[in-house]
């Protein structure tokens, strides 16, 4: 009963937490026929697991279907004078002017396989490469659909956008039907990983999945290298957002992937609420998205699997639980796109200044002490395998004074 009443307590704090997304408009996947000058267009293809809704404007529910459905969605996104990067403009009501906020212009199942490959030839560019995101916990079909379009357009992302949604009934006292959903995707999402691979245009398969969607990723990932022996090499970059993955099985799941898994990047902030109430719910063991990874036993085993952490801590935006930084950050937003996405490893030695000093403090811009504080630009910190080789250039170039600091930050 003690146990019980620790998760139903935790529930409640995390309710009180997002209660400010309540009231948000449904029901704007009715496509309309108005489309502005100016606006931008996010044509993404949908795959899903959840079961039709039976209703043109929501399209699925957050209940489980019987098939991987999909379908090519278009959505239209304000010229970037009239909105804020890194938040999704929702409508207020129907039909959305669509100078304001976002809109959708056309939904089409893509009912077989002529038309996959018609997509495939049209959207994937000459770079040959395609990104799939994969979104978290507490999302609705729409949710999904319009954040993931935010992504893909606030990121500049030179990629052929798929997005796969799992049924989610969108209620943080649904956290364990979410998680079972996540298991009962794995073969879909799988599948839909296949697709991308075996398309003859696709060069590239970058894999971003976000807080729960972590946790599918990496078992349909795994699921992939046990059946083949291998990951395909496609598959190039796994980038990880706030991952709610208990830190003792990621180090299994990415055990199971070879001696050769795609690089991994992931995203973590200590001051995440929402996995720290996961963390509460799930036994107390460290969840991934919420390290230190400047600290051991993390660090050295970072290092040694070759995976890159960028620290968010110090960054501030405006979501209250500090779970959604990666998409409403503009600088970060846009580090995934023009980077990650484009096979970028992002280092200490080829990033910006401020970003270089944050990469030495391994964890925490603030960390640098004042001498230095005033020359970071982004409060990122970027721990990478590269890090420990550039120590001593790094203390060359930033001299004495900032020098002692890193050394006493870092401990060497």
């Amino acid at each position: 009963m003690a146990i019980l009443f620790k998760r139903l307590l935790a529930l409640v704090m995390l309710s009180v937490l997002v209660s400010g997304c309540a009231g948000r408009l449904e029901g704007v996947l009715q496509p309309t026929s108005v489309k502005a000058e100016g606006v931008q267009v996010i044509d993404m293809l949908v795959a899903t697991t959840r079961r039709p809704s039976g209703d043109p404007a929501t399209l699925f529910s957050g209940e489980r279907g019987n098939d991987l459905e999909l379908t090519e969605i278009s959505i239209s996104i304000p010229p970037d004078e009239m909105r804020e990067i890194g938040q999704v403009q929702w409508p207020k009501k129907l039909p959305a002017d669509p100078m304001k906020f976002f809109t959708t212009l056309s939904v089409e199942p893509v009912t077989n396989d002529k038309m996959l490959n018609d997509w495939g030839k049209e959207h994937v560019g000459k770079n040959g490469r395609v990104m799939i995101f994969v979104h978290g916990f507490n999302n609705t079909y729409e949710d999904s659909i319009y954040r993931f379009a935010q992504i893909v357009h606030d990121s500049k992302a030179d990629a052929a956008p798929v997005i796969f949604t799992w049924p989610s009934r969108a209620s943080i006292f649904d956290y364990n039907y979410d998680k079972e959903s996540t298991n009962y995707s794995r073969d879909a999402l799988e599948e839909v990983i296949r697709i991308a691979v075996k398309q003859p245009k696709v060069k590239e398969v970058v894999i971003m999945a976000h807080s729960m969607g972590t946790w599918l990723t990496m078992e349909a990932l795994r699921q992939i290298a046990i059946r083949d022996g291998s990951l395909p090499s496609k598959i190039t970059e796994v980038i990880l957002a706030s991952p709610d993955l208990d830190v003792d099985v990621f180090g299994k799941q990415l055990n199971s992937m070879g001696k050769k898994p795609p690089h991994l990047t992931v995203f973590v902030s200590r001051d995440d609420r929402a996995l720290s109430i996961s963390r509460r719910i799930s036994g107390n063991v460290d969840r991934l998205g919420q390290i230190d990874p400047s600290k051991e036993p993390y660090r050295t085993a970072l290092e040694n699997a070759g995976i890159t952490v960028i620290d968010l801590t110090a960054l501030k935006v405006g979501d209250s639980l500090n779970h959604g930084k990666f998409a409403e950050s503009p600088e970060v937003v846009q580090l995934i796109g023009q980077r990650l996405v484009e096979g970028q490893t992002i280092t200490d030695s080829d990033v910006g200044l401020g970003e270089r000093i944050g990469a030495v403090a391994l964890g925490a811009a603030q960390g640098v002490g004042s001498a230095a504080s005033i020359a970071v630009s982004t409060p990122i910190a970027i721990f990478d395998p590269e890090t420990r080789k550039n120590y001593g250039r790094q203390l060359d170039r930033f001299g004495n004074a900032v020098g002692g600091t890193i050394q006493s930050s870092v401990g060497k």
